[in-house]
């Protein structure tokens, strides 16, 4: 008999303040840069994230919202057009989790990149150019109200205002229904997977 195995968490919303990232087309190696990769867990990445934006070469810091104390509990990112394209590194999205990023909103972002998150339980919703512009705004000038994304409901919330946002059918399935998690769910039909093996006459049997 195998040990119990926690269940995997469903995500039907998330909730915390927000930081604004201006710019479309912003690929993996702007969000975690590739000197960073050389690892071996994904602990510790956060603090690498959009590091080259973030600082000059001699480490100075730049103007960028990542540096500003008002945003620097944020868990929500609002985002433009194309985000996480690129290289398909799941070391970006890590690093993200691990600066704090639970959820990100925007405009479109890259298929692989979206899947990557979805592995680590971040939703990642979309809305039109005009209400992506209207949220970064006012998290510009909110810094420090909470944003909720209601997965479930397909809604984001924030001050007054409630916008409807897609989110892809597979992504809310997996997320709502907790099983986004696939390493989790193997683990959690390990009798099964070790009852199949048994009956695989090319694999040795202990």
């Amino acid at each position: 008999m195998t040990d119990a195995v926690e269940p995997i968490p469903s995500v039907e919303s998330v909730t915390g303040t927000g930081i604004p990232i201006r710019g479309d087309d912003i690929d993996t190696d702007q969000i975690l840069p590739s000197r960073f990769m050389k690892v071996v867990t994904f602990e510790g990445l956060g603090e690498f994230s959009f590091f080259d934006k973030r600082f000059d070469r001699d480490d100075n810091p730049k103007d960028h919202p990542m540096n500003e104390d008002r945003f620097r509990d944020a868990s929500v990112m609002v985002v433009n057009g194309n985000f996480g394209c690129g290289s398909s590194r799941e070391h970006a999205p890590q690093a993200l989790l691990r600066w704090g990023i639970d959820a990100i909103i925007g405009e479109s972002f890259a298929e692989i990149f979206s899947g990557n998150c979805l592995a680590l339980g971040i939703p990642t919703v979309t809305a039109d150019a005009k209400t992506i512009d209207h949220l970064q705004e006012w998290v510009k000038g909110h810094p420090r109200e909470e944003i909720t994304v209601d997965v479930a409901d397909r809604t984001v919330s924030y001050g007054e205002h409630t916008a409807t946002v897609t989110v892809d059918d597979v992504q809310h399935e997996a997320l709502v229904d907790g099983t986004w998690d696939m390493t989790a769910l193997l683990r959690s039909d390990s009798d099964a997977i070790e009852r199949t093996v048994a009956q695989l006459p090319y694999v040795p049997q202990r």
